[in-house]
């Protein structure tokens, strides 16, 4: 499901305007909207170490992803790590979740409706439960 090509820079205009043409003409609207499909809320029983670890010992691939659930959060605070990735401190019924938008810097608004996977984050030794943040409205 992926492709790769070698473009010289001079031709990346010319490809950049034929590939969008060809994807308008073959590809109906619908296709190209981006849809996110989840798993739905994770109640707060259910967002625990234990299920992070479960859900991060199953083997997950095309045509069966990881999970990807979807809940309102506050976001308390929010900071860059690594220099390309943000780290979210989100609260949902007064508990709190740390967090991780990977890959992304765009600042989330004060509420937010999100999409994420959860994770087992190990740091010094110590494991705990982490959101991985995919998208967020």
């Amino acid at each position: 499901m992926a492709a790769g090509l070698t473009i010289g820079e001079p031709d990346y205009d010319r490809f950049n305007l034929l590939f969008e043409a060809t994807v308008e003409e073959l590809l109906p609207a619908a296709a190209r909207m981006r849809t996110v499909e989840t798993d739905g809320a994770l109640e707060g029983v259910h967002c625990t170490l234990e299920v992070a670890r479960m859900l991060e010992g199953e083997i997950w691939g095309q045509g069966f992803p990881q999970p990807l659930f979807c809940d309102n959060f506050g976001v308390e605070s929010q900071r860059v790590v690594g220099e390309k990735h943000l780290k979210l401190r989100l609260v949902k019924d007064g508990r709190r979740f740390e967090a991780m938008r990977f890959g992304a810097l765009e600042p989330l608004p004060e509420k937010v409706r999100a999409a994420y996977r959860l994770a087992v984050s190990e740091f010094n030794g110590l494991r705990t439960i982490q959101l991985n943040v995919e998208h967020f409205e």
